[in-house]
């Protein structure tokens, strides 16, 4: 009996190793903002759509064990097929997007995704628990969905959340527009390891070397850097390991917002030049641009990132791709 109890246990551990197949969808994403007046408009103008408002909600539940009453301004809208969720947190009580917010500025906090039930959550809870993460903040609405982030920002450089109960996701059968979501760390090794830890796919670093037509301000690049790239969901997650030199956009990311996470979002476009041109009509700037392959044929494109980090501190990577 003793033995066949054993087995029980091992098998369970065994399962709970495993990564549960809700990872495989991204919900949504939780950016975090200190001022919604300003960063709505501008990203309205960028294509931010269906947006719904909630003024001062208030969200109950626990930071770090602690109880915590949270009020903040919210709005929920969609970037193509990726759901946004914008909190504006107010002033006092520390909780996981003042926290942010006081050491990082804007930007997006955490990548949701949705568990099928409370029962699905518990156990994710314990799995992760026995990984040696703990559960950073959970959060309800007394009418809406809990929300649960848990403490992988140190190692992995972003949170990872959990939604359950009444969150279905609008964005999932929209026009794809947002490719992936590009990450910039200092060590990719070591967060690698780490999401593989998690049971998430390991991301092995590719040497990107040097063009002669990449582009930094306008002027001239030769840019050598390392990329790693995990394709589990329906976006792609992309690493990047940028050298302090010379000047480049990952490198000014992870030394003036002052943390390693995620830089910028991949916005898929026909026309490379003419999306470039209608960005910098609303008063952005091509901050960085490159290519890949033969531009032109087949496993080829070019790209463009835009410094909408000014609002928001995301950055907009708009990338052509040649099929």
């Amino acid at each position: 009996m003793l033995n066949l109890w054993c087995l029980v246990v091992v098998f369970s551990l065994a399962c709970w190793a495993q990564l549960p197949d809700y990872y495989k969808t991204v919900n949504r994403v939780t950016w975090v903002v200190g001022n919604i007046d300003k960063v709505r408009p501008a990203w309205e103008a960028l294509g931010l759509t269906d947006v719904h408002e909630y003024i001062n909600i208030e969200l109950t539940g626990e930071f770090r064990g602690k109880p915590i009453t949270i009020r903040a301004w919210q709005i929920t809208g969609r970037l193509g097929n990726l759901t946004v969720d914008m909190i504006q947190p107010g002033e006092g009580q520390a909780n996981a997007y003042t926290n942010f917010l006081s050491k990082h500025g804007d930007g997006i906090l955490s990548i949701v995704h949705e568990v099928p039930d409370r029962v699905a959550l518990e156990q994710e809870i314990l799995r992760m628990k026995s990984k040696g993460v703990g559960v950073l903040q959970q959060v309800s609405t007394p009418r809406g969905p809990t929300y649960t982030h848990f403490d992988t920002e140190p190692q992995g450089k972003f949170v990872v959340g959990l939604v359950s109960g009444g969150s279905r996701d609008a964005a999932a059968t929209a026009p794809a527009l947002v490719s992936h979501f590009g990450s910039v760390v200092w060590d990719a090794a070591a967060v690698s390891a780490y999401w593989e830890k998690l049971g998430f796919p390991a991301f092995p670093m590719q040497h990107a070397t040097p063009r002669a037509d990449s582009r930094y301000w306008g002027q001239p690049l030769l840019l050598a850097f390392e990329v790693g790239f995990q394709r589990h969901t329906q976006f792609r997650y992309e690493w990047i390991s940028p050298p302090p030199s010379p000047p480049n956009v990952y490198a000014d990311f992870l030394n003036k917002r002052n943390r390693e996470g995620i830089q910028h979002i991949g916005l898929e476009v026909e026309d490379l030049a003419k999306s470039v041109a209608e960005y910098e009509r609303l008063g952005y700037k091509v901050h960085q641009a490159g290519a890949w392959g033969d531009l032109g044929k087949p496993n080829s494109g070019h790209y463009a990132y835009m410094n909408t980090d000014l609002v928001g501190g995301i950055s907009a990577e708009l990338v052509r791709r040649y099929q």
